[in-house]
C-alpha cells in the first residue's frame, strides 16, 4: 500500500533559509508549504491543517512561540506537532520555545538527517489533524479594545501592537458608541474578549461594562457563547486602598472577568488576556462538539427510522392491500344485503295491499264471470230464434246479439283493469331500483297510486299537483319504493285519526282524510345546480315532536306489533342518500305531516333516452 507523503508547513522569513530547508524536506518525500511569517501561517490555517509546523522562532512580529501558543489554543489545531528552529544557543530559548508548545526544538545547524529524524518521530507520536469538512477550523482570537480617544486616556495603539504580536486580530474603537452590538450575534464577527480602558475621561467604562453584560445574556439566550470582558484601570477616584477595593467591587459587579491594573507588565497583560480568550475558544470548541454530536445523533436516528420504514413498507402495503379486499368484500356484502333488505321491506308492503289488490282483481272478475253467463243466455236465445223468419223474431235476434256486444264490451274493459294491475305488481316488485335510468313521473306517481287504490277506500281523497318537468333521472325504487312508503303512512295516519266519511257525504266535506302530492323544480342553489323536490303532505295527526329525530331509523315504527317492520322510512332515507338527496319531515300547515324529497335534476341525463315504461294504474 502506497504511502501518503505529509503535508509539512514551513514558517522561515529568510528566503535562502527557506529554501535550504525546503529542499532538503522534500528530497525526504515530504510535502512542504511555506510562509514568511506567524500571521500568514495562522491565516493559512483556515484553508489547510499540516500535519507538522516547523517555524523558525526569531520571526518578525510575532515569534515562533506566540505563534505555538496560539495552535494549542484551538481545539483543532492542538494536536499538531511543532519543531522549533533556531540559529543561537542563547540561554533559556530552548526552555522558552518549549514552554510555548513547541513539541521539540533543533538548531538549523543541526545535520540535516537529525532533523529529518525529529520529524518523523513527531509525525509518529501524534495523530495529525485532518480538515472533514468545507467549513473554517481554525480561528484566531478577536479582541476588541474600547477607548484611547481623551487626551489622558491609556496608549492602547501599545497595547494592539501587543496583541496583534501574540497572534490575535485586533480592532480598536474610541467610545461605545462605535461598537456593533449586532456583530455579537454573528459568528464570523463575534469578539472573544473586550477590554475596556475604565479610566477613560470620555466615558462611563462601568456603566458601558453593564451594558455589555446585559448584552451577554442576550447571547447566551440565543444559544451563543458569550465573550468575557477585561476592565484596565490604575483604580478609582482619590487612589486609597479603600477607595480602590470600593472601584473594584463596582466593577465586578458590573459583570467585569478580569480587572488589570496600570502598573502591570505587558508580559502579564497579554498572559492574562491569553487566559481569558482560552477559555472562550474551549468553549466554543465545546459547543460546536455538541452540536456536532447533535447532528449525527439526530442522523442516526433519521437513518433508523427511514431503515424501519422502508422495512415496513413491503408489509405495510401487503396489510394495505389486505385490508382493500376485505373492504371490498364487506361492501359487496353490504350492498347486497341492502338489495335484500329493499326487497324484503317491499315484499311486507305487498303483504299489506294483498286484501286491497285482490278485491281490486275480483271486483272485474266477477263482472266478467256474470256477463259471460248473460252472453251465454243471450247466444242461446239467438240460436232459438235461428230458424224465426218473421220481422218479430228478426228483431229479437238483432236485440240479443247487440246485449252479446255490449256485455263483451264491458268483460273487455274488466280483463284490461286486471292486465294493468298485474302490471303494476310486476314493476314495483323488481329486483332493478339500483340502476340509473329515465323516468316518466306522472305516470310511475299513478302506478303507486293504483297499488294504493283499495288502502284508500272511500276516505281519502288524494290531490295531484305534478309542476316539475316528467322526465327525472334516478332510480326506479325513488318512486316505487320511497313515496309508496310516504303516502301509504299518510293512509295509515289519516285513518288511524277517525278520517272515514259517512255514506254519501260529499267528497269535500269537512272531515274528510286527504293526501296532496306535489312536484316542482327548485332555483339553482349555491353550487349552480337545480334540484327536483317531491311533497307527499296529509291532514292526519301529524308526527310529535319527540319521534321526529327517529322516524328514519331502522325498526322504528309506532305502529302495533305485527302491522310494520320499521323499515319503509330507513330504506326510503338510504335511497334519497344514493341520490346525494335529502328527505326531511315537517308538520303541514293546515295540520298533517308533510314529507319533502329533494334530489338533483340532470336534464342532460333526463334527455338522453324515452323514459322506462312504466305501466298506468287507476286513478285513486
Amino acid at each position: 500500500m502506497t504511502e501518503v507523503p505529509a503535508n509539512l508547513l514551513l514558517v522561515e522569513d529568510s528566503d535562502t533559509q527557506a529554501l535550504r530547508i525546503r529542499r532538503m524536506l522534500e528530497g525526504h518525500g515530504f510535502v512542504v508549504a511555506r510562509v514568511a511569517s506567524g500571521e500568514a501561517a495562522l491565516d493559512s490555517l483556515d484553508g489547510r491543517i499540516p500535519d507538522l509546523v516547523v517555524a523558525d522562532y526569531h520571526l518578525p512580529g510575532m515569534n515562533g512561540g506566540q505563534m505555538a501558543r496560539q495552535l494549542r489554543m484551538s481545539a483543532v489545531t492542538r494536536m499538531i506537532p511543532v519543531l522549533m528552529l533556531t540559529e543561537g544557543g542563547e540561554p533559556g530559548l530552548e526552555r522558552e520555545g518549549l514552554e510555548s508548545g513547541a513539541d521539540a526544538y533543533v538548531p538549523k545547524s543541526a545535520d540535516p538527517d537529525l532533523i529529518v529524524f525529529r520529524i518523523r518521530a513527531l509525525l509518529r507520536e501524534g495523530a495529525s489533524a485532518r480538515q472533514r469538512d468545507g467549513s473554517r477550523l481554525f480561528r484566531r482570537a478577536r479582541i476588541l479594545i474600547v477607548g484611547g480617544d481623551g487626551p489622558h486616556d491609556r496608549d492602547v495603539a501599545s497595547l494592539a501592537g501587543l496583541m496583534r504580536r501574540d497572534g490575535h486580530e485586533v480592532t480598536v474603537v474610541p467610545r461605545p458608541e462605535a461598537v456593533d452590538r449586532q456583530d455579537w450575534f454573528d459568528p464570523a464577527r463575534e469578539p472573544d474578549c473586550v477590554v475596556v480602558d475604565l479610566a477613560s475621561g470620555t466615558f462611563d467604562g462601568i456603566a458601558f461594562c453593564r451594558e455589555l453584560d446585559d448584552l451577554r445574556q442576550q447571547v447566551v439566550v440565543a444559544g451563543g457563547v458569550p465573550p468575557r470582558i477585561m476592565g484596565l484601570s490604575g483604580g478609582g477616584p482619590g487612589g486609597g486602598p479603600a477607595s480602590q477595593g470600593a472601584f473594584s467591587a463596582r466593577v465586578f459587579e458590573a459583570g467585569v472577568d478580569d480587572l488589570v491594573s496600570d502598573a502591570v507588565e505587558p508580559d502579564v497583560l497579554a498572559l492574562r488576556i491569553r487566559a481569558l480568550v482560552r477559555r472562550k475558544l474551549l468553549q466554543d470548541e465545546a459547543r460546536r462538539i455538541d452540536l456536532e454530536r447533535q447532528a449525527r445523533e439526530i442522523a442516526v436516528e433519521s437513518a433508523r427510522a427511514e431503515a424501519a420504514a422502508i422495512a415496513s413498507k413491503a408489509s405495510l402495503a401487503e396489510a394495505l392491500e389486505q385490508a382493500n379486499a376485505e373492504l371490498a368484500d364487506a361492501n359487496s356484502k353490504l350492498i347486497e344485503t341492502q338489495g335484500k333488505l329493499v326487497q324484503t321491506a317491499k315484499m311486507a308492503s305487498l303483504g299489506e295491499l294483498v286484501a286491497g289488490i285482490a278485491h281490486e282483481i275480483n271486483n272485474p272478475l266477477a263482472f266478467i264471470l256474470a256477463h259471460k253467463d248473460t252472453v251465454t243466455r243471450a247466444l242461446a236465445r239467438v240460436i232459438e230464434l235461428e230458424d224465426a223468419g218473421d220481422e218479430s223474431g228478426l228483431a229479437q235476434r238483432h236485440a240479443a246479439l247487440m246485449k252479446c256486444r255490449d256485455r263483451v264490451e264491458s268483460m273487455n274493459l274488466g280483463l284490461r283493469r286486471i292486465q294493468n294491475l298485474v302490471l303494476n305488481l310486476r314493476k314495483f316488485s323488481r329486483l332493478d331500483e339500483g340502476q340509473f335510468q329515465v323516468i316518466d313521473v306522472p305516470e310511475a306517481l299513478e302506478t303507486v297510486l293504483a297499488l294504493l287504490t283499495q288502502k284508500f277506500g272511500g276516505g281519502i281523497v288524494v290531490e295531484r299537483d305534478y309542476r316539475a318537468p316528467d322526465r327525472l333521472y334516478c332510480q326506479s325504487a325513488l318512486l316505487n319504493q320511497v313515496i309508496m312508503n310516504i303516502i301509504s303512512n299518510a293512509a295509515d295516519a289519516i285513518q288511524s285519526c277517525g278520517h272515514t266519511p259517512a255514506p254519501g257525504r260529499d267528497e269535500d266535506a269537512p272531515g274528510r282524510g286527504v293526501i296532496r302530492i306535489g312536484t316542482e323544480l327548485r332555483p339553482a342553489d349555491a353550487n349552480g345546480g337545480r334540484t327536483y323536490v317531491f311533497t307527499v303532505a296529509d291532514n292526519g295527526p301529524g308526527i310529535p315532536a319527540a319521534l321526529k329525530e327517529r322516524i328514519f331509523e331502522p325498526f322504528f315504527t309506532t305502529k302495533p306489533v305485527g302491522a310494520g317492520t320499521g323499515l319503509g322510512l330507513a330504506i326510503a332515507y338510504g335511497v334519497v342518500q344514493a341520490h346525494h338527496g335529502t328527505i326531511t319531515a315537517a308538520d303541514a300547515p293546515g295540520g298533517g305531516a308533510v314529507f319533502t324529497i329533494s334530489v338533483p335534476w340532470q336534464p342532460h341525463m333526463a334527455a338522453m333516452a324515452e323514459p322506462a315504461a312504466i305501466p298506468a294504474g287507476g286513478a285513486a
